[in-house]
């Protein structure tokens, strides 16, 4: 099995949005609602969402690949205070538990290196149970608690979750 991260395009936003939206409805609507999931995908995930993020943002993104399939996507915005926002590690449910977050998070380590970034962090919902047991599996730890308005009259009720980049970037 040929697992790979494939940097994401602009020209590859809409499938991108395509595959998120999949992701999101199966994963998130019993967790959040499906309300809350439209407008999270409309506002966060969409084709124009992610566009401004690459172009306004500075947000990079990328595909995982298993076998050639488009299995999931990962998100990241290095920030100015030298860490970097892992903001989206999503995985389509046919493809988790094949050690796609490992690869992510050893990929992304030896990234924060080559860029003099320091910590990634990430913010989880509270009630995300499989994503928080994953998180911590790699090594990361619970920082805080976050509530944060969203908008449309929603907000996240998360937790935050960091680990360190260490010398070098390998763990």
């Amino acid at each position: 099995m040929k697992k790979r991260l494939i940097r994401v395009r602009e020209e590859d936003a809409a499938a991108l949005a395509i595959l998120g939206r999949e992701i999101w409805e199966e994963h998130y609507t019993s967790i959040l609602g499906p309300e809350q999931v439209a407008y999270m995908v409309r506002e966060f995930q969409s084709e124009p969402a992610v566009l401004h993020q690459m172009r306004e943002e500075q947000y990079v993104y990328w595909f995982f690949t298993v076998d050639g399939a488009r299995a999931g996507y990962l998100g990241v915005q290095p920030k100015e205070d030298g860490s970097l926002y892992l903001s989206k590690l999503y995985i389509a449910k046919r493809f988790r538990g094949l050690g796609l977050s490992r690869l992510a998070l050893n990929f992304l380590m030896g990234w924060c290196a080559a860029r003099g970034l320091s910590k990634i962090w990430l913010t989880v919902n509270k009630y995300n149970d499989g994503s928080i047991a994953a998180y911590e599996a790699l090594g990361m730890k619970r920082v805080r608690d976050q509530v944060a308005d969203i908008g449309g009259g929603f907000v996240m009720d998360d937790y935050v979750y960091e680990i360190d980049v260490p010398e070098g970037g390998t763990k």
